[in-house]
Formats: structure tokens, C-alpha cells, sequence
């Protein structure tokens, strides 16, 4: 991994004034975790303040997927295309723990275009952008005896990606942290007013502490409350109006054997994505529906679960009823706002980033719109836009360096290594510290001789040890942090395995561990 020298991974403190960053980074989604770590490894003072947990909202709410966005080629946003296919190769190569590839399924039925029409455009997804590891799409006649209904006779198979949201997130923050970074959950930016070449930013913690600090330079990615910072934060006009688009899921029981995914286009032109979901279950989704009030409280509707059942329903044998589902969530989208477009489908999601203010005075950077998929280029973008102010600043460097966790060769490599170091462990636990740390899972094995070691077991190979090291490390700290963001195990744990849990959580409160 890329480190500064010891010297730059330093916030600088004058002598009775309030601590100075270079950086200040409002929102701890992907965007705003994505530029802190690319300015933190090319040497830049960093501090990221999130209201909530990391990856709290929209980014821990999506269909999961780094992708090109086949759908997108429909409404000729090539440049997005090519640049969210490129960075598809990217993100494989340097976060092989969380992202791994995925074939899809696209059922041909009588009210999408032709066949040969739909083979073109694979065929243009399959060369617009760098494809070096993925197989190319195939189409092929279906003879009834997979899961689709028997009337879907012809089906495309394409490839793109897998992508664990809410890790990737949280995974370039441990990142940025191992840089220099300062990362300050549940941390409101208050105010924010420009002082000659710095800012002065107020923030207030959820425990009702206040600190004043300044900054070089201000970035807003803030996502869905990106408008709302600007104006009552920042005190300025915001350059683009921000449309708020709700996307919902559901979880149901494993719909199909097999490992590929579909992507199911319905008769109103909209796309729902079946993928295979944590072993046993199928994840449905995505909708999308103008939303209106705190992007914090979004549910799903029943309109939205009825919506993702029929489509569904319409496509497989098997069919689902309100009774099947597991778990269901909902997300905000913030897209650059587009008045001449009422569909909330077509609405691009490419992003946009603003910069206000002179060389010689403090800059304001905002981000609107953008794609898990291509988090990585915005915050490239962002830090270059930045270059000004930071002559000094190192190159780029995201793109060659592996993400934190992801420094090995292969999935069964790593897990043959921890075996033989660890050969107590069991073949649960061991795939899922692959798939979820890579190799930071030796930093809480590190000195564990046998299960014991690990501290009491709460259920699905977690355990005490595992937790003490996602409060420490990576700043969970409630039940909802570590079941549904910092790993999945809210399918997998029983309700009295949770209560227990959620009471060992209140008995830790104010223990620390050195891991």
C-alpha cells in the first residue's frame, strides 16, 4: 500500500488555535470516503466528518454492483459507460475481497427490441471499455428447464460485477485512517465560513461536543443532503438543483440454483436486478421513485415491494409472495436535477463536481450525482481539481495500489494461507474473512490459538474478537453497524442471538481494544 512519508501524515496544530487540516471532507458515503483516501495518500492533512455511521444511507443501499450500466447505453450516455467499464477492471484488481465478478442473465421477451438489436448493444458493452479479465456476452435458446418461465425462450449472458457497498466504503476510510486521515463518525459539520485562505468549520458530535477547526479547502459530499449543506451550512446558493430518487430492495429466500444473476426489463422500460445474495437468499431491486423529506427515514413502500414481486413473478417458475420476504431496504439517490425529464430511470447518473473560489482564497468543492461504480475517478477528479491550492500534493496513485485488505492474489490462496496459520478456524468463518477483510483478517487473528481465544460466539462464526475489532478499526458501533453494514449477519443471526448481542454491545460500551 502507498504511504506518505511520516512527516506529511500530519494535522497541523498552531499553538493556541484551533487545529488546521488541509482537507475537510463533509459525508462519509463513497464519495466523500473515496476523496479522503486519495488525498490522504498523496500526502494531504485529512479530516472526513459524517453525521451518522459510514456508508450509512445511499451507499449501503444499492443493488451492489460496480458495472458499466448496460441500461445506459439506451439513453447514450456513452462517455459514463466507458468510464464505469474501465473503472469495472480497476476495482477488481484492487478489491478482489469485495468485488468479484458476475455473470447476468438478460431474458429476451416479445415486448423488448429485437434480438439482434439487443446482441448489437452487448456487443457494444462488451468493447466500449477496457475488458481485460471478464468473458465476453453470449446468447443462447433456453429449453425450459431452468428457472425462467417456459415462455422465455432465448436469454444473453454478459458479465460484470459484484461489490460489497458498505465495505467499500468503509474499507477506503481504514484506508484513508492508515494515511493520516482523521475519520469522526457521527460528527455534524454545523457551519462553515471563509476566512481569508482557510476555512473555519464548526462540528458537533452526537455526544453534544463541539469543536472548532480550520481547513485549506472544504469538500461537500454530502450526497442527498449535498443541496442542503450548501445552503445552510456553506450559506451559498448551490450551483445544481439535486433530484432525490428512492431505490428499494427486498430479500427472499435463494429463488434459483445457480451462481448468475438477471437483470429483468419489464414492459415500462424499467430494470430489476435477481442476484445471488449471501448464499441463501436472492436480492430484488432496484425501483425508482421521486422521494420528498429526510433522505434518513426512506422505506420502502408497498407499492415498491408490490412492483418488485410482479416483475419478478412475470419471469420465474417459482413465484414469490409478500410472506417470502427476508429483509427490504430503501436508499436515497441524489442525481443532478433535470427538469425536462419525468422519468426518474432516465434520469443520468453521472456526476458533477463544483469548484468556487480563487487561488489565494480558501476553494469549496461539491460533489453532485455520481455511481458506486466510478467513486474512484470522482475522488481523482476532486483531489486534481484541488492541484491549485496543493502544488505540493503527490501524484495520483488509487489506481495501481490495492484497496485496504486487498493485497493478494487469489480468494483460495488467501484462505489456504489462513488455514494453514489458523487451522482451527472453520470453513464458515474462513470465507467469510476473505470475502469481507482479505488479509486485515489476520489483525484480529493475529495471537489466536483456538476458538476460545476469540471470546464468546454469537452466532453465523462471529465473534467477540471480531466485533472489539469493528469498533476499534472501523467505527461500529451499534447493532445495525456491524449486521448490516460492516457485514451481513442480520440474515443469519436468530432474534435471540441479536438480543444478545445488542446487550454484549451495551455491556462493552467504553472498553477498548488493541488489535
Amino acid at each position: 500500500m502507498f504511504k506518505p512519508h511520516p512527516e506529511e501524515r500530519r494535522t497541523v496544530r498552531p499553538a493556541g488555535e484551533a487545529p488546521v487540516y488541509d482537507l475537510l471532507v463533509i459525508g462519509g458515503g463513497v464519495n466523500g470516503a473515496g476523496i479522503a483516501n486519495d488525498a490522504a495518500g498523496r500526502g494531504l492533512s485529512v479530516l472526513l466528518c459524517e453525521q451518522h455511521d459510514l456508508a450509512s444511507h445511499t451507499s449501503s443501499a444499492s443493488s451492489k454492483l460496480v458495472h458499466g450500466g448496460l441500461r445506459y447505453l439506451e439513453h447514450y450516455e456513452f462517455r459514463l459507460v466507458r468510464e464505469a467499464l474501465g473503472e469495472r477492471e480497476v476495482l477488481l484488481q484492487k478489491a478482489p475481497h469485495i468485488i468479484w465478478p458476475l455473470r447476468f442473465v438478460l431474458p429476451h421477451r416479445p415486448h423488448l427490441r429485437p434480438r439482434w438489436m439487443l446482441r448489437a448493444g452487448l456487443f457494444l458493452y462488451d468493447h466500449l471499455g477496457k475488458r481485460t479479465t471478464l468473458p465476453g456476452s453470449t446468447g443462447s435458446p433456453l429449453n425450459g428447464q431452468g428457472p425462467l418461465n417456459p415462455q422465455i425462450d432465448y436469454a444473453f449472458e454478459y458479465s460484470d460485477c459484484w461489490a460489497d457497498d458498505a465495505r467499500l466504503v468503509v474499507l477506503n476510510a481504514v484506508q484513508a485512517a492508515s494515511l493520516g486521515a482523521d475519520i469522526r463518525t457521527y460528527t455534524r459539520c454545523e457551519s462553515a465560513r471563509r476566512k481569508g485562505d482557510l476555512w473555519q468549520v464548526d462540528l458537533l458530535s452526537d455526544h453534544g461536543t463541539a469543536e472548532t477547526v480550520h481547513a485549506r479547502a472544504l469538500v461537500n459530499a454530502a450526497g442527498p443532503w449535498a443541496a442542503r449543506v450548501m445552503e445552510r451550512v456553506v450559506d451559498t446558493r448551490s450551483p445544481y438543483g439535486v433530484r432525490l430518487v428512492q431505490g428499494s430492495h427486498i430479500v427472499v429466500p435463494r429463488l434459483y440454483h445457480g451462481s448468475q444473476a438477471y437483470i429483468l426489463q419489464n414492459e415500462d422500460d424499467r430494470i430489476v436486478f435477481v442476484l445471488p445474495y449471501e448464499n441463501d437468499y436472492s436480492l430484488i431491486g432496484t425501483t425508482d421513485v421521486d422521494y420528498q423529506g429526510d433522505p434518513a427515514q426512506v422505506e420502502p413502500t408497498d407499492a415498491e415491494v408490490e412492483y418488485l414481486l410482479q416483475v419478478v413473478n412475470a419471469h420465474f417458475k417459482r413465484q414469490l409472495k409478500r410472506e417470502d420476504i427476508c429483509h427490504r431496504f430503501s436508499g436515497v439517490r441524489p442525481l443532478i436535477s433535470d427538469a425536462s425529464e419525468s422519468d426518474p430511470s432516465a434520469v443520468s447518473r453521472d456526476y458533477n463536481l463544483t469548484l468556487e473560489g480563487a487561488v489565494g482564497e480558501a476553494p469549496l468543492l461539491a460533489v453532485y450525482g455520481g455511481k458506486l461504480t466510478t467513486f474512484r475517478k470522482l475522488a481523482e477528479a476532486a483531489v486534481d481539481k484541488l492541484k491549485p491550492w496543493f502544488p505540493a500534493a503527490h501524484p495520483t496513485w488509487t489506481a495501481t495500489h490495492a484497496l485496504a485488505g486487498g493485497d493478494f492474489e487469489s480468494h483460495a490462496l488467501l484462505s489456504d494461507d489462513l488455514k494453514a496459520e489458523y487451522p482451527w478456524l472453520t470453513e464458515q468463518q474462513l470465507e467469510r474473512y476473505v470475502h469481507c477483510y482479505g488479509t486485515l483478517s489476520r489483525v484480529f487473528l493475529r495471537g489466536m490459538r483456538s476458538q476460545n481465544d476469540m471470546g464468546e460466539h454469537f452466532g453465523a462464526g462471529l465473534t467477540e474478537r471480531e466485533i472489539k475489532y469493528l469498533r476499534e478499526r472501523e467505527w461500529a458501533r451499534d447493532l445495525q453497524a456491524i449486521l448490516w453494514r460492516r457485514t451481513k449477519l442480520g440474515l443469519h443471526l436468530s432474534v435471540n442471538q441479536q438480543a444478545r448481542l445488542a446487550e454484549y454491545l451495551q455491556e462493552l460500551a467504553g472498553e477498548i481494544l488493541t488489535v
